[in-house]
C-alpha cells in the first residue's frame, strides 16, 4: 500500500511523467489486444496472410493503410508489429534490469574489492560498441525465437543500468536510517529491500526504460539492414520492406511513414517518463522546469 502510494504521488508531481505513461499504456493495450483487433480487421480472413488481398492496395475505407507486395494489409501488420517491438523491449528491458540492479546492489551495498571488480566489468562493457557485436551476433544466429532475440539485445543493455543505480546505492547506503537498521542487527537483504530499494524505484524505471527503448531501436536497426530475426514482423522489419520494394513511389508511404510515426512517439513517451522521473526527484531539474 505505501508503494502504491508513492507511485500514484510521484506521477501526480509530474504532467511529462503523466502524459508519457498515459501515450504507453495506450500502445501497451494496443499490443495487449492485437489478436482481437487483427481479427477484426481481416473480417474472417488473416489479413497478414500472404496473398490475402490484391498487392499495393492504396490506403482506403477496407485497407485503411493499404497493402503491402505480398497483399497483407499494412495496418494488421503494424498492430501486429508494435505488440513484437514492445515484447522485445519489455523482454530486454526486464532481463537487463534485474542483472543491472544485482550487479549495482552488491557492488554498492558490499563495496571493496567485490566494487572494484564489478565496476571495471560493467565500464568495460560500456564502452564496447554493441551495435556491430549484435550485428556479428544476429549473421551467425538463425531461426533465433523473439525471447532470444531480447535475451542477446539484453546483453549488452544491462551496464547503463547497473551503473546508474549503483552510484545511487553508494550515496543511499551511508543514510542514517541504514546505520540505525544494521545497528538493529538487521541483515543485509532486509536492509536493500526495505530501506533501500523503496528510494531507488525511480532509478531502476530510468533504468528499465532505457534498456527497453535501446533495445527496441537496436531491433530496428538491425531489422533496416536485413539482419532481423526471421518469421518475426516488428515495425524494423516494415520499415526494410517499405525501403527494399520502393513503397514511397508506389503510393505504400503507410509502410515507411506509419511505423517512424510510431517510433518517435515511443520515443518521445519513454523519455517523457524519464525527464518527468527526473524532475521529482532531483531538486535542481525541478527548479529548473519550473521556472
Amino acid at each position: 500500500m505505501r508503494l502504491l502510494h508513492a507511485v500514484v504521488r510521484t506521477i501526480r508531481n509530474s504532467r511529462r511523467l503523466a502524459t508519457g505513461l498515459v501515450i504507453l499504456a495506450a500502445m501497451i493495450l494496443v499490443a495487449l489486444f492485437s489478436p482481437l483487433i487483427i481479427k477484426l480487421i481481416g473480417g474472417g480472413t488473416n489479413p497478414i496472410e500472404v496473398a490475402a488481398y490484391e498487392k499495393w492496395l492504396v490506403p482506403s475505407a477496407d485497407h485503411l493503410l493499404g497493402t503491402d507486395q505480398f497483399g497483407r494489409d499494412v495496418f494488421a501488420m503494424v498492430i501486429k508489429a508494435l505488440s513484437v517491438s514492445l515484447q522485445i523491449g519489455a523482454i530486454a528491458g526486464l532481463i537487463s534490469t534485474v542483472v543491472g540492479v544485482i550487479v549495482a546492489f552488491v557492488a554498492g551495498y558490499k563495496g571493496g574489492w567485490i566494487d572494484g571488480i564489478l565496476s571495471t566489468f560493467t565500464g568495460i562493457l560500456l564502452v564496447i560498441p554493441t551495435f556491430p557485436l549484435l550485428i556479428a551476433l544476429s549473421a551467425y544466429a538463425k531461426n533465433v525465437t523473439l525471447f532470444q532475440v531480447g535475451v542477446m539485445i539484453s546483453i549488452f543493455a544491462w551496464p547503463f543500468a547497473a551503473k546508474t543505480i549503483r552510484s545511487q546505492v553508494l550515496s543511499l547506503r551511508t543514510r542514517p536510517y541504514v546505520d540505525l537498521a544494521r545497528v538493529t542487527k538487521a541483515r543485509d537483504m532486509e536492509i536493500i529491500v526495505t530501506e533501500l530499494l523503496p528510494n531507488l524505484l525511480p532509478f531502476i524505471g530510468v533504468g528499465f526504460a532505457s534498456s527497453a527503448l535501446g533495445a527496441i531501436f537496436g531491433l530496428v536497426g538491425l531489422e533496416v539492414i536485413g539482419l532481423g530475426p526471421g518469421g518475426v514482423i516488428d515495425l524494423g522489419q516494415i520499415i526494410y520492406n517499405a525501403i527494399t520494394t520502393g513503397a514511397l513511389t508506389l503510393g505504400a508511404w503507410p509502410m515507411f511513414v506509419v511505423p517512424i510515426a510510431l517510433l518517435t512517439l515511443l520515443f518521445a513517451a519513454l523519455n517523457m517518463v524519464n525527464i518527468g522521473l527526473e524532475e521529482v526527484y532531483n531538486p535542481r531539474l525541478r527548479g529548473v522546469a519550473g521556472e
